[in-house]
């Protein structure tokens, strides 16, 4: 399944505070649009968070499981553990940035959103339920 936007950043994060998922330089783990030549990259090209996962900033952005909602975690959930977006909505979210991404995009608290029949530079990355 998809990843909810809290599993997401929370796998991202990987227990530090840093601006970008593996670090705070973003030329060590990410591949955007200042570096990237207009083209995705080899998997794990960059320095890896400290869960091992690669790839969290650019290079790709990412669908999630949540509907977006701007306002939704200022206030419903801000206040629940492990939240889950609204339960409908037009578009949902993408993390991560992408290639194409200004480097402002790309830190770890970023979110954007699309329409899922949109054509973009968004894959994503399945996580397994126990």
């Amino acid at each position: 399944r998809l990843p909810t936007e809290a599993e997401w950043e929370y796998a991202a994060r990987a227990g530090e505070n840093t601006v970008y998922a593996g670090g705070n330089t973003l030329e060590e783990v990410s591949w955007c649009r200042d570096n990237a030549i207009y083209k995705t990259h080899e998997v794990c090209g960059k320095k890896p968070n400290a869960f091992g996962l690669c790839d969290m900033s650019g290079n790709v952005s990412e669908w999630v499981f949540d509907f977006y909602d701007v306002g939704w975690y200022r206030d419903e959930g801000a206040a629940l553990t492990d939240p889950r977006g609204p339960d409908a909505g037009t578009y949902r979210v993408i993390r991560g940035g992408s290639w194409g991404s200004a480097a402002t995009l790309l830190g770890v608290a970023n979110r954007d959103f699309g329409k899922p029949s949109s054509k973009s530079y968004s894959g994503f990355r399945c996580v397994r339920s126990k």
